[in-house]
Order: C-alpha cells, then sequence, then structure tokens
C-alpha cells in the first residue's frame, strides 16, 4: 500500500504557533538559517502497525531565559538549559507530526502547520510526506489534540481547501466547545485568541467529515483519547496500541523535555492554564514512565520518540535506540 523504506533526517524548518508572545529581549543574534538536510521521516514497528515520525520544521526562540517560563526566574532557566548542554539564545523548538500506517489506512495526530502559512521556515510536512512514501489522500483519520495553530493549520492549503482530502477529522469535544465560541474570547489569554478565527476558518471546509470523541473513548481501533487539559481547555493525548505494544502520543503536554519534562512544575507561556497543565504533565508522564511505554511528542528534538524515566520529582526523556526501526 505504501512505500516502506527506512530513512532518518531532520528537514530543518520553522512553524510557529498562531499568535506567539513576544520575548522580553529582542538583542539575541539572528540564527544562521539551517542548511538543506535529507528528508526527515523516521519510521518504526508498533506491534502490527507501522510508526512514522514526520518533522514540520522548527522556531528559534531568541531568548528563552525571559518569558517562556512564566513562573521561574532567568537565573533557573538559564542553569536548566546549561546543564542540557543547550544554547540560551535562539533555543530551537522543533515540530514533529506522528503517522501510523495501518490495514485501514494512514492515521495523522495533527496536521502541522501548512506549507506557506506560517513565518519562514515552517512547512516542511508535505515534502517530508512525499519522502516517505506517503500521499494524503492516503490519510483516513486525522485526530486533532489541539487547536493552536501550528496544528491545524495544516488541515487546509493556503486558498483553504482540505489537504488530506479522503480523511474523517475527530478533535476533543471539549476543545470544540471552546474555541468555536466567540463569547469564549474575553475569557482567553489576549495571545491565543486569533484561535478563534483560525478555528472556524481549518474547520469550515471540513464539516462534514468532523466528530466530536471524549476522554477515554476509543477513536478508532487500538486508539483511545486521554484527557489532558491546561495547555489549552480541552488538550488531548493518545494511547495507541497494536500487538500488545503501546504508544502514547503526548502532542504538547510538554514543550523542550530539558525544560517541562524535567522540571514539571514549571509553566510554559503557551499553556492557557498553567496549573491545570502541571497536573496534567505529571499525571501524563507518570504513567508513561510507570508502563515504561514509549512515547512520542511534537516539540521533542526529531525524531521525538523515546521513554520517558522519573528522576527526582521530575522525568528525564530517553531517546529510543534503533529497535522497532523498519
Amino acid at each position: 500500500m505504501i512505500a516502506r523504506r527506512l530513512a532518518l533526517g531532520a528537514a530543518l524548518a520553522a512553524p510557529a504557533l498562531l499568535a506567539l508572545r513576544p520575548t522580553a529581549a529582542q538583542t539575541a543574534p539572528a540564527p544562521v538559517p539551517p542548511s538543506p538536510q535529507a528528508p526527515g521521516f523516521y519510521r518504526f514497528r508498533l506491534g502490527e502497525i507501522t510508526v512514522v515520525m514526520i518533522h514540520d520544521g522548527m522556531v528559534f526562540r531568541a531568548n528563552p531565559l525571559e518569558g517562556l517560563v512564566v513562573n521561574q526566574p532567568a537565573s533557573a532557566v538559564q542553569a536548566a538549559l546549561e546543564a542540557a548542554m543547550l544554547p540560551t539564545r535562539n533555543l530551537v523548538n522543533p515540530y514533529i507530526v506522528t503517522f501510523l500506517e495501518t490495514p485501514r489506512g494512514v492515521v495523522a495526530f495533527d496536521a502541522g502547520t501548512g506549507a506557506g502559512q506560517l513565518p519562514a521556515g515552517t512547512g516542511l510536512l508535505p515534502q517530508n510526506l512525499a519522502a516517505a512514501g506517503i500521499r494524503p489522500e492516503d490519510v483516513t483519520l486525522i485526530c486533532v489534540s489541539h487547536f493552536h495553530g501550528d496544528h491545524i493549520t495544516g488541515l487546509t492549503t493556503a486558498d483553504n481547501r482540505p489537504f488530506y482530502p479522503n480523511a474523517e477529522v475527530a478533535v476533543p469535544a471539549a476543545e470544540w466547545a471552546w474555541w468555536s465560541e466567540e463569547a469564549n474570547a474575553a475569557r482567553s489569554p489576549q495571545f491565543q485568541r486569533g484561535n478563534f478565527a483560525n478555528t472556524a476558518r481549518r474547520f469550515g471546509p471540513l464539516r462534514a467529515r468532523l466528530r466530536m470523541f471524549e476522554d477515554g473513548q476509543e477513536i478508532a481501533p487500538g486508539i483511545r483519547a486521554i484527557a489532558t487539559p491546561g495547555h489549552t481547555p480541552g488538550h488531548c493525548a493518545f494511547h495507541v496500541s497494536s500487538g500488545g505494544e503501546q504508544l502514547f502520543v503526548t502532542a504538547d503536554a510538554a514543550g523542550r523535555p530539558e525544560l517541562f519534562l524535567r522540571h514539571p512544575g514549571w509553566h510554559s507561556v503557551f499553556d492557557f492554564d498553567p496549573v491545570m497543565a502541571e497536573q496534567s504533565r505529571r499525571r501524563l508522564f507518570g504513567r508513561i514512565a510507570a508502563e515504561r511505554a514509549r512515547m512520542a511528542a511534537y516539540h521533542f528534538n526529531f525524531p521525538g520518540t523515546g521513554f520517558i524515566a522519573r528522576e527526582g520529582d521530575g522525568f528525564r526523556f530517553v531517546p529510543a535506540d534503533w529497535t522497532g526501526v523498519v
């Protein structure tokens, strides 16, 4: 059905959230644009299905010491970055979309940024899908985690036609209830209010194929929803099982693991309700660690898949080795 190849690489690019709160300092030197890399896709087996991680790009945060972590001083953030051997200027925020190749068709978890629709360097998902041998028409189901722009803009093209012409789109009922009701704008953080217009635009052409799901509901065989609110009101992760193996698709339950997993009590500027996001983060990653299960994340370094270990009051991301690569 779909070409099976082994390929590793990182096609570097950069999607951004629909609205980014500006950093306090704008004096960091501009990052050097990355040179072209190998096609950004990575495959591994999970029971009877194949998981494909597709790189959709990255953004640079000029000054991660100010404004990214809202409940910690710059000195604490600097110490965490330096301990992880990460830069304290122009920190990369990657974007990775998870796909499943199943006997019933291809399943996508979120839709990426959309080619040419968000800032320069974003939108590499279409070309990396092609490199992986996946056509948009092969996708039969899209499970949406939440409605931030870097997750739903890729549902449609620049002229607002469906990018995945045959896909049913499943969304968290709680997320839809919030962002589809314009009256909620006044109760949303100022920098997130653009999500209302983008929600209406992206889902408008897809209403006939749209369905809602609730926490714990089986969305498709082997795929179950896990409510993880806080990053947005209805943010959702997913549990995938096949052939006795399992995978947690964690979406934005944690951003950079060196910050928000190592210190799960740190609150991100991008979280709608930081306290609730922390509770969801601790619960989800505590379960993943306890079950020694594989996970996939949206904003970890490519290919964004591995395991979680407890470390003190927090967690440590353990990248997967080549076991299961196909």
